[in-house]
């Protein structure tokens, strides 16, 4: 039988190891003063901003109402989507798939052109 000390150690340590980037730690409700909240939540409201701005521009903006900045017991910023439709999921899957796709194509495009040289210095 675990102790709650030992349960919540252990606890900690697969956390740390199935989620380096804390992205699954507790939302920072009862706040303390030698973390840094303010920074990482800035991150995440600049993230958010950025999502934001983009669902809209693929007509998505309405199915993410709950888009939100947050941050972690940590500091760390995160970007929340909050709750939405499955027909929103698989919208936003469809334009990554696109947007990945499109990066792809122009990337071996790329590739098949050679370099033009440097006009020379005057």
């Amino acid at each position: 039988m675990h102790s709650q000390d030992g349960l919540t150690k252990s606890k900690e340590k697969v956390e740390d190891v199935t989620d380096p980037r804390r992205v699954v730690a507790k939302r920072a409700e009862n706040l303390s003063s030698a973390t840094p909240y303010v920074r990482g939540w800035a991150e995440a409201k600049r993230g958010a901003d950025a999502l934001a701005e983009q669902l809209h521009s693929a007509g998505l903006g309405m199915d993410f109402l709950g888009l939100r900045a947050d941050v972690t017991v940590f500091g760390d910023g995160l970007v929340c989507l909050g709750p939405i439709q499955p027909e929103a999921g698989e919208a936003l899957a469809c334009l990554l798939v696109m947007g990945l796709a499109m990066e792809m194509a122009d990337h071996a495009g790329h590739q098949g052109r050679s370099v033009p040289p440097e006009a020379p210095a005057a």
